[in-house]
C-alpha cells in the first residue's frame, strides 16, 4: 500500500459533503490533517481515489489525489501526531 494525500475545495457551503467523507474514510487506513486534506493508505491509484471522490461533488469543486513518496512534515493537524507518524 502506498500513502496518498487528498486535498480538495468544496465551494458550496450549504452542502452537505458527508459522502465525500465517507467514501474516504472507506479505506482501512486514513486521517484527517486539514480542514481539506486528507491521508490514506491504499493499492489504489491516484486516479481511482479521485474518480470515487468526484462522484461525491460538485462539478465546481476542485480535488488533488498525489502519492506521498518522501519525508513530510506538519504541525497542529487534526489528527493525532503519533497515528500520522505511525501510518504516512
Amino acid at each position: 500500500m502506498t500513502s496518498k494525500i487528498i486535498e480538495y475545495d468544496l465551494k458550496s457551503p450549504s452542502r452537505n459533503y458527508d459522502s465525500v467523507y465517507e467514501v474516504i474514510k472507506s479505506y482501512p487506513v486514513w486521517a484527517h490533517i486539514t480542514k481539506s486534506t486528507w491521508f490514506v493508505k491504499t493499492d489504489e491509484s491516484c486516479v481511482q481515489i479521485r474518480d470515487k471522490i468526484k462522484k461525491e461533488i460538485d462539478s465546481n469543486d476542485t480535488l488533488f489525489v498525489a502519492t506521498l513518496t518522501g519525508e513530510a512534515a506538519w504541525t497542529n493537524v487534526i489528527c493525532e501526531n503519533d497515528y500520522l507518524k505511525k501510518n504516512l
